[in-house]
């Protein structure tokens, strides 16, 4: 097999969320339109399958139905398709690498196995398994506590000596001291921050992507804010912070998994989009995104599809 890529350069990265019906299919064509709405207005470098993208609660046939669809979409439209994998079973884990390997896909999202918090020895081992028994592929690894283990610089310094096709990492940290261990340690991975640690990293001279999570309700907001200088993005902190005060309020501890707010941030630019997550994790409803909209703050309100 050819080596993969070892360098990630897109600016903003992004989640495409799944549609679900009332009966609890999927809606391909709400889908498609929207590969096609995020790659043309926000970025071309799409994922599936993350938290927010409720990888971990996909059965094996819906995760090869909305991986087909997603790829066949990507190639229509011209994104650089990325496929989440979560499970607690790493032989599940290796399978769906390879079955989405079997549908052309090159480029995965890794999250560690979420039983119990994985010592080092066993960190080793998952990505032995998956980046080092599929060398042609690029890895991103998605570094957050619902996982129970944190990945720091030198874990991140010794998995990338190990396998130079993991090329990036996304996290939601803010801290100055762990971006600066992160970056320090593991200069050649591809960091991906959320927009309050993207600006942090930006401002202390780092070259960061942009997770895009709150500024994702307008794409137009969201390419300004990296383009943009450390003031720009200074005078959009105050803004973001009201969108992440008004989704916390609305969810009111009703609801708590990431894709509750990923999917009403992406229904003010689609109204038609439901907010329903897969059972047993509780949603939002239609008066929830009344409220949310009317919550926005000026300018990042519905633009144009």
């Amino acid at each position: 097999m050819n080596p993969a890529p070892t360098c990630e350069t897109a600016a903003i990265l992004a989640t495409a969320l799944v549609p679900w019906r009332e009966d609890w299919s999927f809606d391909e064509q709400l889908f498609v339109e929207q590969v096609r709405v995020l790659t043309r207005k926000l970025t071309p470098s799409l994922y599936i399958f993350g938290t927010a993208g409720e990888g971990y609660a996909v059965t094996d046939r819906q995760f090869e139905q909305v991986a087909r669809v997603f790829l066949t979409a990507s190639r229509e439209y011209g994104a650089d398709p990325m496929i989440g994998v979560i499970s607690l079973s790493l032989p599940v884990i290796v399978e769906r690498i390879a079955l989405a390997r079997s549908l052309g896909c090159r480029r995965f999202q890794l999250s560690l196995p979420a039983w119990g918090a994985l010592n080092d020895t066993e960190v080793d081992a998952f990505f032995a398994a998956t980046c080092g028994a599929f060398p042609d592929c690029r890895f991103h690894h998605y570094n957050l506590m619902r996982a129970k283990r944190l990945l720091a610089g030198a874990d991140y310094l010794r998995l990338t000596g190990a396998h130079p096709n993991l090329v990036a990492a996304k996290c939601s940290t803010k801290d100055p001291a762990i971006l600066t261990d992160l970056m320090t340690a593991a200069p050649r991975l591809r960091f991906y921050l959320t927009e309050f640690g993207y600006a942090q990293a930006r401002r202390s001279g780092h070259d960061v992507g942009l997770l895009v999570s709150l500024a994702a309700v307008a794409p137009e907001r969201a390419q300004a804010y990296v383009k943009g200088d450390d003031a720009r993005r200074a005078a959009d902190i105050p803004d973001l912070e009201r969108i992440l005060a008004a989704l916390l309020k609305i969810a009111d501890g009703r609801c708590h998994i990431d894709g509750v707010f990923d999917k009403l941030l992406y229904k003010v630019r689609n109204p038609s989009f439901p907010l329903r997550l897969l059972p047993p994790y509780a949603s939002l409803d239609e008066a929830d995104y009344l409220r949310f909209t009317t919550a926005l703050p000026p300018g990042w309100g519905v633009l144009s599809q």
